[in-house]
């Protein structure tokens, strides 16, 4: 491990967490497995915060990326991002924003091929969606700042988390929400144990493996406020809670 390597989250000293076949993917959790490819992933992990991630990947560029992970093979590990899991999060998101506390713009940041937004622009939202990996009509180039900033299975993906907080930061309004899904790791992945968490899969792009207290220190470096509505739902806002947004607080 580089002498020089520090979390990119709380700057702390990683250890060694462990190894895996670059194809173990989040589709073994149903008992569909890819053949080995025969090339180790190492993962480390943070004592102090309890971040763990893949060095490896903050050198690749995002043709690494759209090669090696985002390809034509993808739909195998993740079957559910073309329809499924966009269709659930397009209905979450109209029954829990409902008139009046629907919110004047959204952005869907790295909402892949951009379904998302598409199914919300049919309900009437002014939604708009961002994926450095992804093309298509539903896409633009985010402008200005958006009251909410969704980002369904993204924090994972990314090799620099801290980057990736900076981004979003220019892109929320003021009094702005950004509602983020990452299954948090809490118990599931420590030193010295097998690395066989379903979530921890390279060939998923699954680079970034989150603890509670390391997502709540990212947010911090933000000056953002945050809450957890379960292990994989968490909010980020800025001072006083979203006024146009109070009623999810009933939720929790």
């Amino acid at each position: 491990m580089p002498a020089a390597l520090h979390c990119p989250v709380c700057q702390g000293a990683p250890v060694p967490l462990g190894a895996v076949d670059f194809n173990k993917n989040c589709e073994e959790a149903r008992g569909r497995r890819l053949p080995p490819a025969g090339r180790l992933v190492n993962y480390v992990i943070c004592r102090g915060c309890g971040f763990a991630w893949a060095p490896e990947f903050a050198a690749w560029t995002p043709a690494d990326f759209q090669r090696d992970i985002y390809n034509a093979g993808y739909g195998e590990v993740d079957p559910d991002h073309v329809e499924l899991r966009p269709r659930t999060n397009a209905e979450t998101l109209l029954g829990t924003c409902p008139e009046p506390h629907r919110p004047v713009r959204h952005l869907d940041y790295g909402g892949g091929a951009g379904r998302l937004g598409e199914l919300l622009r049919a309900a009437g939202w002014d939604s708009t969606s961002c994926d450095p990996f992804f093309a298509g009509p539903g896409q633009v180039e985010p402008e200005g700042r958006y009251p909410l900033i969704t980002c369904f299975e993204v924090f994972e993906h990314v090799p620099d988390p801290a980057q990736l907080a900076e981004r979003l930061d220019g892109l929320l309004a003021t009094d702005g929400l950004i509602l983020v899904s990452t299954l948090v790791s809490d118990g599931q992945v420590l030193p010295g144990r097998p690395l066989t968490w379903w979530y921890a899969a390279p060939r998923n792009g699954h680079v970034s493996l989150f603890s509670a207290r390391s997502l709540g220190l990212l947010a911090a470096r933000q000056g953002w406020a945050a809450a957890s509505f379960s292990a994989d739902i968490h909010l980020f806002w800025r001072g006083d809670f979203p006024a146009w947004a109070r009623h999810l607080l009933k939720a929790r």
